[in-house]
């Protein structure tokens, strides 16, 4: 079994902070929503979001669920191969049940993650299909238990494909940035036993989760 976590995603709801502003307010109000119940989105807040912490790596969504829609698809997550988790920029963790068909379309997407965020569970036809839990990255590594984490990032050592998928074999975790810029925090970073880089130019994280899993199904199916 293979564990990917997207980390430090770009996925959370308006904070309480940014939930009076008008352009949070007018989108909620066209959701039929509450501003606290909607996620934030730079589409729609970026207005709101100018100047917060850690402005780049948030309101970003849409980022997180190109990279599901990659993994999801995949014959190494569609025979239970694969364990997905996705760690968000505000310190929760997402658990994505085996066999889950996330919705293709963003909007019904979108929905789908602001009632995990405001039920904590997700479930189909009696399945459970996500589980939101309140836990650092450490706590979920030690969870998973794998021989090891290697993260990819534009500061890492370079390494080729079949090389990173030969070092992934045998139960390891592989940590990918789920946010559209910038580095992994120090927190992060620490869990990590290397760090490497792919390409010479920065990918986005739903192509990095493509070639990566396609190279390590070839070291496990081929």
């Amino acid at each position: 079994m293979l564990s990917l976590i997207f980390a430090e995603s770009s996925l959370e709801l308006v904070p309480r902070e940014l939930q009076a502003h008008r352009s949070v307010v007018s989108h909620a109000r066209r959701l039929g929503k509450r501003p606290g119940e909607i996620l934030l989105d730079v589409s729609w807040h970026y207005a709101a979001m100018r100047g917060i912490k850690d402005e780049m790596k948030r309101g970003r969504p849409d980022l997180i669920h190109m990279c599901l829609q990659n993994a999801c698809s995949t014959p190494l997550y569609l025979r239970g191969g694969l364990a997905i988790y996705i760690h968000t920029i505000s310190g929760r963790v997402i658990t994505v049940g085996s066999g889950v068909r996330l919705p293709k379309s963003y909007h019904r997407f979108a929905g789908l993650m602001e009632r995990l965020f405001l039920d904590g569970s997700v479930e189909h036809e009696g399945r459970r299909m996500l589980d939101l839990d309140t836990m650092g990255l450490a706590e979920v590594i030690e969870e998973i238990r794998p021989g090891a984490i290697l993260g990819l990032s534009t500061l890492g050592d370079r390494i080729q494909l079949p090389r990173l998928a030969s070092e992934l074999a045998g139960g390891s975790c592989v940590v990918i940035g789920g946010f559209q810029r910038g580095h992994f925090a120090p927190h992060v970073s620490s869990v990590m036993d290397a760090t490497y880089r792919i390409g010479d130019d920065p990918l986005e994280a739903h192509v990095v989760t493509s070639r990566v899993l396609y190279e390590y199904e070839k070291t496990v199916f081929m």
